[in-house]
């Protein structure tokens, strides 16, 4: 230790024995984080050591199990253990639209104990919910970006769409006749639809279900026309002949669905409603110890089982710093608020 950082504990010691050693911690881990690549788990070591021993880590999935979120948490949840040598438990607080899981890490401590796994609906819920008591988009500390998610436009064979023009035709000869179906207000299904139909200048009825399940049923029974579904759940009932593709709404084609162009290739209108996953902390985590969760969560993103694991769902995994991720997430908050507020929609 230099002279500099010697004098520096001390003066942290004389005054509190418990600050001088979370300091000396911290100045340890930097220290490695310096030295380079091969010191990185021992780095991830001597932070973790400042988070509650007693206490494993909790990746707060806002929604119920089985969902891409908690498909994100789950994988990396193990392989997060294994680097940090502590218990990763996956913990399911669902409801609200995502807003009961999200508020019990906007009050958790901010001492490495708590992570969020979230999705876009997070910055949707911004506009969505004007009377939250906590600021979803604000009040957390974006960690790292994990994947993205694609979502397809389908539409029922009974509609007779057969590419997605038609459905913009049909709807503007009959505006209002043409429905679509989501798993509720204010999920990227519904939203992604209403970005769809002011792009496209047309009028669609929205019918809300609670969940994609009812939903989907209903589409693959002629009861709804159209909607759209994340690209995994869609895909079996597409290959069968189930269901219509339309389009991904995406900027560039699925290797799953190479066939099957963009909204903007299939002339419907320039509709990105890619879906990013992603981890937080609470506010006022110390920064080397959001640099220390990042480095070892995109890490793991990296490795081979993860990928396969993540394209099986139709995700693409993807890492960022978390500046990246912040400037992605406050990007994307106000394009859906702005939206949210032309089209004034409320999930209240």
């Amino acid at each position: 230790m230099t002279p500099s950082i010697l004098f520096m504990s001390q003066r942290f010691r004389a005054k509190d024995q418990r600050v001088a050693l979370i300091f000396s911690v911290v100045l340890t881990a930097l220290g490695m984080l310096n030295a380079g690549p091969a010191s990185a788990q021992t780095a991830a070591a001597a932070l973790t050591s400042m988070m509650p021993s007693s206490t494993p880590l909790r990746l707060i999935v806002p929604f119920t199990p089985g969902t891409g979120i908690d498909i994100v948490a789950r994988t990396v949840g193990p392989r997060l253990a294994e680097r940090l040598g502590r218990p990763v438990v996956v913990e399911n607080r669902a409801g609200a639209s995502g807003n009961i899981g999200t508020e019990a890490v906007v009050r958790a401590a901010p001492n490495g104990s708590t992570l969020l796994v979230s999705v876009n609906t997070l910055v949707m819920n911004a506009s969505l919910y004007p009377q939250l008591p906590f600021d979803p988009v604000k009040d957390l500390t974006p960690v790292t970006l994990t994947s993205w998610g694609q979502l397809v436009l389908v539409a029922s064979t009974r509609s007779g769409f057969k590419v997605a023009t038609d459905l913009v035709q049909a709807a503007r000869k009959a505006p209002g006749q043409i429905n679509y179906g989501s798993p509720g207000v204010g999920t990227p299904h519904h939203l992604s639809m209403e970005l769809f139909k002011a792009t496209a200048g047309v009028f669609i009825t929205h019918i809300p279900y609670r969940g994609t399940g009812p939903a989907l049923t209903d589409l693959l029974g002629g009861q709804i026309d159209t909607m759209f579904l994340p690209i995994h759940v869609a895909l079996p009932h597409i290959k069968s002949g189930r269901l219509i593709a339309l389009g991904i709404g995406s900027d560039k084609r699925h290797p799953l669905l190479p066939e099957l162009p963009t909204l903007a290739e299939a002339k419907a209108g320039n509709v990105n409603v890619e879906m990013w996953f992603g981890i937080f902390a609470p506010l006022g985590m110390a920064p080397e110890m959001v640099t220390m969760f990042n480095r070892e969560i995109r890490e793991i993103l990296l490795t081979d089982e993860v990928k396969k694991a993540f394209q099986a769902q139709g995700m693409d995994p993807s890492g960022s710093t978390p500046a990246e991720f912040k400037h992605l997430v406050e990007k994307d908050a106000q394009r859906w608020s702005q939206l949210i507020k032309s089209q004034k929609i409320s999930a209240e």
